[in-house]
């Protein structure tokens, strides 16, 4: 429309300058009749089809659910609908009416019809939208429709202060009706947009509501995250728990997400593969063609001499091994995951792309309001309500950015989120059916690793996956804008930023590198601290603890320099950094000024050009980085194609057709591990008729597991097939176990009967031991079984597959892991004819002979082929395969009873105390290597070697057992309460690490850092008096001289400042290697004075703990935040300093944003630690389920529960996201508040420039708000720093925590014995008392006895009667309760620790051996020569082992002497006792560990070397200590009676009876 035709349609002047050049401007009225009421009506008009579309669709909506706030919508539009007609009935009457005046001939202009039109069809259409929305599902309220009112109220502002203008300047009301009906509908359209930023809950939506509040948030709730607030307020006044976690959306939950996924995935999968078998084809054709062409050309070349051929063959060689390799890579389907990715969720992506897209283009608008605004402060003539507008502009667009910024963060967050989800799921879903091929492939290890490390790494990626295309648009636009400003000259500047990347990339690698070393230390350092936890009780023992803190101080001290480098390293890249901003602005700004004297700096120039430098700074740094992370994740996606992309199992191999006559049937099968390999079953044909009890038997290696796997559909089948009718039940042959209660590892999944339930534990045996078990059925297992006994876990395996019903049961060898009258019991109760499973199909695969007997039919496999099937006796009678079998077993079935009834005779008085002694496990547990894991280990091997015989004892150990692992259990959770700390950081522990970085540091870093940023407000302040010279030199020839010292002191000043920073951080750096040196050793020396009973009842991994990863962060966490910390404070005041500098004003706002600064911080804070903290609690079980899972295959697999499974992990992943979710969200919570926050700050300091615009000048106002526009981010990050560093300081605390316990005795006092004591060896025990620890019952109860010099003395009672805490006492590991024990008459508890346990010597137990050489295990101080070394090992037997190894006495122990026998390193042990001669020995007697053969060695060493000393012997076997000169008889704390063996016989007491047992008669004795 041409501007005529407006001023006809109008009826007025459409635009006229004249309106804005005055100091009240306003619109004219045309203007506002057209343009402000199109803008709003057209925006209604493009959205409502969306509106209407679902007014059309079919849905069932709940009509009777009128909510009264919806009936209020629709009331004010209706009255507003009237406002229209009755607007168009006085046009109309204006104009056709009968009126008295004499008809005007001038008709009302086309307006006056047309807008009330248009709002009355518009407000029918809206009308409409309302219902539209409230039939639309889960919706509360419309994002447009608020937008709309929005604009309506905010376009009708203008017509609204017109209108009153007027009115006033005439002093009356020229159109009364249409004034009244403006103002009436002007006040409807407030109401409906107050209405319509209200939520309507519908009733039945309430209660999802209270538990996601997010489903019931209105539209300015959802983009501000007013929603979280209840969540934040809650976190603040007490820490979160799981349970206040709320609900998820519906799509943002595991199911739906990997619906989704899998649904794109499997199209995607097939294309990728059909590509990969296509690709397969054509290479096998050329290899074809290609064979073809070489034996042609072979034809030729008979005559090319042989050297040449050779030549190209080698080369063929090696190209093909590269080929192969390059085949191996690419030998799966492949590149097909980042389509799925992206085809999964295209809509969020897209979302997130146009939310950033308007963010980018919105940053720019900033810098060009600021040049406004300067210019604006420059002309003196401009009118104020310029300034004003530019202000309230700077505001809404910087509320806009930040508006669109966090909804792009929001949707990015939860983008990675669901993306991390998706990959979980689909690797825990391939992992169920998996074929066993490509299962080899990969270890447990790697599949949880897919799970864990390559599924985070998608998240991060995705989470940032836009700045691809938005880093080099905004490098593009800044460097379009900075052109327009600064010409050519930019280039200059742009130039010093491409240069800082290659240098920023150089110090990365080479920072890498320095980590790598680091770790190398960090290892070394945790494997001896490891050791030193775990053999403390030797270095105790043997007052070794100086030696090995040496070792780790060593370690330690490389490790610190490496920091120190690693430290100094980042020091330079922090200068760079900081003076990268300073040297391009001054690049830029000194060739501007120098390429021509016409070039003047003003303060537009100047200020605009650094807020666009300050946009470019962000993309170029994070460049880089995003590419370094997209390389990263190309392996994770290599590998997640792999494992997703590999063969499946084949389902079809087991037919279950049910017109067979038999439970299963194989018709002559060949059965393979692998396709390609060769079967390991041939031509096996079997058929089992339903109710049959059928023994597999063959010797080891014959193929029998692989029956059952065969049977189960886990192999490939290479011919024939297997019909199975029924469902199945499978024991395998290593129990497995999952880690829930006992119970429901035996439903497994199935309802619980009680009696069913009570039935199969009495059939398997399991009644005694759930009596043991602290909470009986209910007794939570642990990890892979933890706390029960092989033969435990293979009963409750067993009761799981008896409890299940099944048709057919599989029972691999269940029989072999139990002990033989067990067995017998599970034989006859359970398989047997006469079990509870009498009427199933059952195979059995079984060594145990004792049982074929009672079976229906055996099959014998020999070498993967059925050689004989029958009935026992006729296969007795063939003489066959089978009675081979018969013989090999029984011998050894024979031996095995022999030992058997020898052990029931020594242990007769015992046997009744248990049914089932149990057989200890024979498999050795995989390495798990979670700190209950290695405590109970410690526990069980402390207890094991207690062991004898004796099956009483078996039963306490299980019950200790259990009860430690419940106690260890406990322990771990009461840590976990522990150290989740809570409320506010103590003030205190900030004083306790600066005071170990030293004051004068501290002081000298925080005086560096001010200056510094002095140095960088100086410069700024200079820069802006320098763009004051565009004014005072006016039309004049700048001078050369001035040019150059402004140059100069701007350069200078910006070196000084990254000079400061340098300097400050290396004192930083310097101060935190002190601090991380001090905390260290103060820990490590005081956990080595620690006293015993600490060990005993802490477990090893928390002390570890403390090592590992509160060291970590006190080395490099906390100097890190630290200094970010320190940065951003300063940053922050700086910038506030320079606003209130320019703008004196400001200082009055300064107080208010601080104090909703500082609560939104504290709120923020509580919450979102703990959120962290529940994340990382709930993503543990997320994987400890899924490796459970994978070792458990073929058990679920076999019970077809599958989905159950998946269930399962679907609910754990939800579990883990229902704290991620929140976290996400609480972070945009903070961020839109603080950005709010640094809005108005800019808004502020805008607003008071323009209020005090004489005396300011332009430089100072375009300081004031470039130092503004920056303070948002600054603000941000404060507080990401703030609540890190409380984090992070919480490693100081439980640093210190442990460096504060309290310490053993001294380890040297005043009173020191003399060089050569003890020289006679004799020992006075006087009414000697004891108890582990106060409040305990005493151990001993007053021992009182005398024991000469070079007496041997053996010590024996029942276990508990405190034979171990003798030894204990004498050497002080636990200190007397009362009483006193005399060494050569000196009072033990006088003299140091180390002095009395360096003159006693003893032979412990299990021998404990450390990683290092032979030499330092044997003597760590060295203070023996080599020659006294070789002569040690030649009398413990060991020379000749030692000598035959390549570095002899250097040779490297592995960690708890792995790579020795343990005969040898019991020998080891008895070595290091004759190395330190001294004149008491304490042997406390290896049982267990040590063959016949190494106990005779070590006895008669004993007697020959140590003749001349005291020996105390705790004896398990009496045999050993017939020819001692006394016994001691220990039972309950006292000695009930000491004397030679030979009296002590005669007597008839406690020793006889014991000797008795053990089968030794008095003629045993006269012959020793």
């Amino acid at each position: 429309m041409s501007v005529a035709a407006l001023d006809e349609y109008c009826g007025s002047i459409f635009w006229n300058a004249s309106y804005l050049n005055r100091e009240d401007p306003d619109l004219p009225v045309c203007v506002e009749q057209t343009v402000l009421v199109w803008i709003p009506l057209g925006f209604l008009w493009l959205c409502a089809p969306w509106h209407l579309v679902s007014l059309c669709r079919k849905t069932q909506v709940n009509r009777k659910h009128l909510s009264k706030l919806y009936l209020c919508k629709q009331l004010v539009v209706s009255l507003l609908f009237l406002t229209a007609i009755a607007a168009l009935a006085v046009t109309l009457g204006e104009d056709f009416g009968p009126s008295k005046d004499p008809p005007s001939t001038v008709k009302n202009p086309g307006v006056y019809y047309a807008n009330p039109v248009l709002y009355a069809v518009t407000w029918i259409l809206l009308l409409l939208c309302q219902e539209g929305v409230r039939r639309r599902k889960g919706a509360v309220d419309s994002a447009t429709l608020f937008v709309f009112w929005l604009l309506l109220v905010l376009c009708d502002v203008f017509p609204f202060q017109t209108l009153l203008r007027e009115a006033l300047k005439l002093g009356e009301i020229s159109d009364v009706p249409r004034f009244c009906l403006f103002y009436i509908s002007f006040g409807l359209e407030l109401i409906a947009l107050i209405l319509s930023a209200v939520a309507d809950i519908p009733s039945e939506a309430k209660e999802r509501v209270k538990n996601n509040p997010e489903a019931g948030a209105a539209f300015l709730s959802r983009i501000t995250f007013n929603w979280f607030n209840s969540m934040v307020l809650k976190g603040y006044k007490r820490p979160l728990v799981q349970e206040d976690m709320w609900d998820l959306n519906e799509i943002d939950s595991t199911s739906y997400i990997n619906q989704c996924f899998q649904h794109v995935m499997q199209s995607e999968l097939g294309a990728a593969r059909v590509r990969y078998h296509n690709k397969l084809k054509k290479k096998q054709n050329e290899n074809r063609d290609k064979a073809q062409g070489e034996a042609f050309q072979n034809g030729l070349g008979k005559g090319v001499s042989q050297d040449v051929l050779m030549m190209e063959e080698k080369g063929k060689k090696a190209d093909e091994k590269k080929k192969k390799k390059k085949e191996k890579e690419d030998d799966y389907p492949n590149s097909w995951l980042i389509t799925t990715i992206y085809k999964t969720f295209r809509g969020i992506l897209l979302e997130s792309a146009f939310f950033k897209l308007l963010q980018d283009l919105l940053a720019f608008a900033s810098p060009q309001l600021l040049k406004l605004m300067i210019s604006f402060t420059q002309d003196k003539s401009r009118y104020t309500w310029e300034g004003y507008l530019y202000a309230v502009l700077l505001l809404v667009v910087a509320v806009l950015q930040s508006l669109f910024l966090q909804q792009y963060f929001q949707r990015c967050f939860v983008l990675g989120m669901k993306v991390r989800t998706a990959i979980m799921a689909s690797v825990y879903k391939k992992a169920l059916v998996v074929s066993n091929e490509a299962r080899k492939e990969s270890t447990v290890g790697e599949t949880v690793n897919l799970m864990s490390a390559d599924a985070q790494r998608f998240n991060d990626v995705t989470n940032f996956i836009h700045l691809l295309w938005s880093c080099p648009l905004q490098i593009t636009l800044s460097i379009v804008f900075l052109w327009l400003e600064l010409g050519p000259s930019v280039l200059a500047g742009l130039a010093v930023m491409v240069l800082m990347v290659p240098i920023n990339g150089f110090l990365a690698t080479k920072a890498r590198n320095i980590q790598i070393e680091n770790m190398k230390f960090k290892d070394k350092r945790l494997k001896i601290m490891n050791e030193i936890l775990n053999g403390i009780k030797i270095l105790k023992l043997y007052a070794w603890e100086p030696s090995f803190q040496t070792q780790v101080e060593g370690i330690r001290g490389q490790e610190l320099k490496v920091m120190r480098k690693f430290a100094y390293l980042t020091s330079v890249s922090t200068f760079i950094f900081s003076c990268a901003p300073a040297l391009v602005s001054l690049a830029t700004f000194a060739v501007f000024v120098g390429v021509s004297s016409d070039n003047v700096l003003t303060a537009e120039k100047a200020f605009t050009s650094i807020s666009l430098f300050n946009i470019l700074r962000f993309p170029l740094a994070m460049l880089p980085m995003l590419i370094a992370a997209m390389v990263q994740t190309t392996v994770s996606r290599k590998r997640l194609e792999k494992f997703l992309g590999g063969e499946d199992l084949d389902s079809d191999i087991v037919r279950h057709d049910t017109s067979f006559n038999t439970a299963v049937s194989i018709s002559d099968g060949s059965f393979a591990w692998e396709k390609e390999a060769d079967p390991l079953l041939k031509n096996v044909s079997l058929d089992i008729k339903p109710g049959r009890l059928v023994a597999v038997v063959g010797a080891v290696g014959s193929g029998k597991s692989s029956l059952m796997s065969a049977l189960l559909g886990e192999m490939h089948s290479t011919k024939g097939f297997i019909n199975i009718q029924g469902s199945l039940a499978f024991v395998p042959q290593q129990a497995w176990i999952q880690n829930a209660t006992v119970r429901d590892n035996i439903l497994f999944g199935s309802p619980h009967k009680e009696r069913r339930f009570q039935e199969v534990i009495q059939a398997c045996a399991l009644a005694p031991d759930l009596k043991l078990l602290p909470g009986g059925d209910l007794t939570e297992i642990g990890e892979k079984g933890i706390n029960l006994s092989g033969g435990q876990k293979q009963r409750v395996s067993l009761a799981r597959a008896a409890y299940s019903q099944a048709d057919i049961y599989l029972l691999d060898d269940p029989l072999s892991a139990v002990d033989s009258h067990v067995g017998k019991h599970l034989f006859e109760k359970v398989i047997g004819p006469n079990g509870i499973l009498k009427n199933k199909t059952r195979i059995l695969v079984t060594h145990g002979v004792s049982f074929l007997p009672y079976v229906d039919e055996i099959v014998v496999l020999v070498d993967g082929v059925v050689s004989e099937v029958g009935s026992y006796n006729s296969l007795r009678a063939s003489k066959g395969a089978f009675s081979e079998f018969l013989d090999t077993y029984a011998k050894e079935q024979s031996n095995q009873a022999d030992l058997q009834s020898d052990r029931s005779d020594r242990c007769q008085d015992t046997a009744d105390v248990e049914l089932i002694p149990e057989r200890e496990d024979t498999q050795p547990d995989s390495p798990l290597e979670d700190t209950v894991s290695v405590t109970l280990k410690r526990e069980n091997s402390i207890r094991r070697s207690q062991r004898m015989g004796s099956v009483r004892l078996r039963k306490n150990s299980s019950i200790k057992k259990s009860e430690d692992a419940d106690e260890s259990k406990q322990g771990q959770k009461l840590i976990e309460k522990e150290t989740m700390e809570t409320g506010q950081v103590k003030f205190s522990l900030y004083l306790q690490y600066l005071r170990a970085m030293g004051w004068g540091y501290t002081v000298m870093v925080f005086v560096v850092y001010f200056i510094q940023n002095i140095a960088f407000i100086g410069q700024n302040l200079w820069l802006s008096d320098w763009t004051n010279d565009a004014v005072d030199y006016y039309n004049m020839t700048y001078p050369n001289w001035k040019r150059d010292t402004r140059v100069g002191v701007f350069g200078a000043l910006g070196v000084a400042q990254g000079l400061f920073v340098f300097l400050g951080t290396l004192l930083l750096a310097n101060a935190s290697v002190n601090a991380s040196r001090i905390l260290h050793s103060r820990l490590l020396d005081n956990i080595l004075r620690v006293p015993m009973v600490f060990f005993d009842t802490t477990p090893i991994g928390r002390v570890v703990n403390r090592f590992a990863k509160d060291i970590f962060t006190v080395d490099e966490a906390i100097p890190q935040s630290f200094r970010s910390w320190l940065l951003c404070l300063l940053g922050v005041l700086g910038t506030l300093f320079v606003i209130c500098l320019a703008t004196p004003f400001f200082t009055i706002i300064i107080i208010p944003l601080a104090l909703v600064y500082y609560f939104v911080q504290r709120f923020y804070v509580a919450t979102s630690r703990q959120l962290r903290r529940l994340d990382s609690v709930s993503r543990s079980p997320i994987y400890s389920h899924f490796s459970e899972t994978v070792s458990g295959l073929s058990v679920i697999r076999a019970y077809g529960h599958q989905e159950r499974f998946l269930k399962h992990n679907e609910i754990t992943i939800d579990g883990n996201l229902k704290s991620v979710y929140p976290w996400i969200v609480s972070n945009r919570w903070l961020a839109i508040r603080l950005e709010f926050l640094g809005n108005l700050v800019v808004f502020f300091a805008a607003l008071f420039a323009v209020i005090s615009r004489d005396s300011l000048d332009s430089g100072l106002v375009g300081l004031s708000i470039s130092y503004a526009l920056n303070v948002t981010q600054t603000l941000n990050w404060l507080v990401r720093m703030t609540s890190e560093l409380e984090t992070n300081i919480v490693a100081v605390e439980r640093v210190s925590e442990y460096s504060e316990l309290e310490n053993e005795a001294k380890w040297v006092t005043e009173t020191r014995p003399t060089e050569k004591w003890p020289e006679e060896g004799r020992l006075q025990f006087d009414n000697y008392k004891v108890r582990y620890r106060p409040g305990l019952e005493l151990v001993l109860h007053g021992v009182t006895c005398n024991i000469g010099s070079t007496e041997k003395i053996g010590i024996v009672g029942r276990t508990g009667a405190g034979k171990s805490s003798l030894t204990n006492c004498l050497f002080r590991i636990i200190e007397a309760a009362e009483g006193r024990i005399l060494i050569d008459d000196i009072d033990i508890s006088t003299i140091g620790l180390h002095d009395l346990r360096n003159r006693l010597t003893i032979i412990p137990q299990d021998p404990v051996l450390f990683s290092g050489s032979l030499r330092m295990n044997l003597d760590p101080f060295d203070r023996f020569s080599d020659e006294d070394i070789w002569r040690v090992l030649e009398l413990s037997h060991l020379k000749d082992y030692v000598a035959g190894l390549q570095e002899g006495l250097q040779h490297e122990v592995a960690e708890g002497g792995e790579n020795l026998s343990l005969g040898q390193r019991q020998l080891l042990c008895l070595a290091r006792a004759l190395l330190r001669k001294s004149r008491i020995l304490i042997l406390d007697e290896a049982t267990a560990a040590v063959d016949l053969e190494t106990d005779d060695l070590i006895q008669n060493t004993i007697r020959k070397e140590f003749s001349h000393c005291t020996v105390l012997t705790i004896a398990h076997r009496l045999h050993s200590i017939m020819d001692s000169s006394r016994v001691m008889v220990l039972d309950a704390g006292k000695i009930v009676e000491f004397d030679s063996p030979s009296n002590l016989l005669e007597k008839q007491g406690h020793f006889y009876a014991m000797a008795k047992d053990a089968g030794i008669t008095r003629e045993d004795v006269t012959a020793l």
